[in-house]
């Protein structure tokens, strides 16, 4: 392993417990601010997280990365170690590729008969089901070979 000066733990946390704690060189998240590249050694900070991707180099192969689908929630960054506290969150290689599918056509569906019907806060929660339901397709396809 890399000298621990140089290494970042990494976990991941949701309410139904830890998702995700290895070691990395670099961590990449999307914060409400945009994206962040995060690396040992890193000042501390507290982030508010989008609905997005989180990328993780590992330290124990250059070429391999963990990705992770997020669904909002926070960061923080202190003395070498990024926990990210998150609504929900997936590893790509646990992603159903088929249920994240027939989730964005409900979502879809939803937002179609919100507008229909102008109620805004069914659109609202439908947007972010279809947001949620892309972050996870993107996800798992990205990474497939």
């Amino acid at each position: 392993m890399a000298e621990t000066s140089n290494v970042l733990r990494v976990n991941i946390v949701t309410p139904d417990g830890l998702v995700y704690d290895h070691h990395a060189r670099m961590l990449v998240v999307h914060s409400v601010a945009g994206e962040l590249g995060i690396m040992a050694n890193h000042e501390p900070i507290v982030t508010p997280l989008e609905i997005g991707e989180v990328d993780v180099q590992r330290v124990d192969a250059s070429d391999h990365n963990d990705s992770i689908a997020v669904n909002g929630g926070f960061m923080e960054v202190s003395e070498n170690v990024a926990s990210i506290v998150a609504d929900s969150a997936e590893r790509e290689r646990d992603i159903d590729l088929s249920r994240a599918q027939a989730a964005r056509d409900r979502a879809q569906k939803r937002i179609a008969q919100a507008k229909n019907d102008h109620n805004q806060d069914d659109l609202r929660r439908a947007q972010v089901a279809l947001r949620r339901a892309i972050n996870r397709i993107n996800v798992k396809t990205s990474h497939q070979t």
